[in-house]
């Protein structure tokens, strides 16, 4: 049976970067070829910026083969929409980092539970694999 599950943008940067910081339990359910494993648009969004204000430059190579690395990495795109935008910008949370709030608003609307590390994201409102 699969499963989908949305990667917080920490999560999918640990993997990527075979970091140790990556839990056992992420690192299982990611390596199952049996899950699915989606992406946000976000979180491109989020580590172009990251590493543009110099909190990220290991991130060069990964920048210049975004695409090409999650499709070898077999992960899905999830691409932003209007109502996932609108919803980012309504979730009733005092939270404001923007790549947080649309990676929440995702995980509601598209019903994925989402490989997190960040407290910020145990709102209530969406279903979490804490690491």
């Amino acid at each position: 049976m699969t499963t989908s599950y949305l990667l917080d943008t920490h999560i999918l940067l640990w993997w990527l970067f075979n970091d140790p910081k990556l839990d056992k339990t992420c690192h299982s359910i990611i390596r199952n070829p049996e899950n699915s494993i989606f992406v946000s648009s976000a979180s491109a969004w989020e580590i172009a910026t990251k590493y543009r204000l110099g909190k990220l430059p290991e991130a060069t190579e990964l920048l210049q083969k975004y695409p090409q690395t999650l499709e070898k990495a077999r992960f899905t795109e999830l691409s932003i929409t209007t109502l996932h935008a609108l919803r980012a910008g309504n979730l009733p949370i005092a939270h404001r980092d923007p790549f947080d709030r649309m990676l929440m608003a995702q995980a509601e609307l598209e019903n994925l539970p989402i490989l997190t590390h960040d407290p910020a994201f145990q709102t209530g409102l969406i279903q979490t694999i804490p690491h």
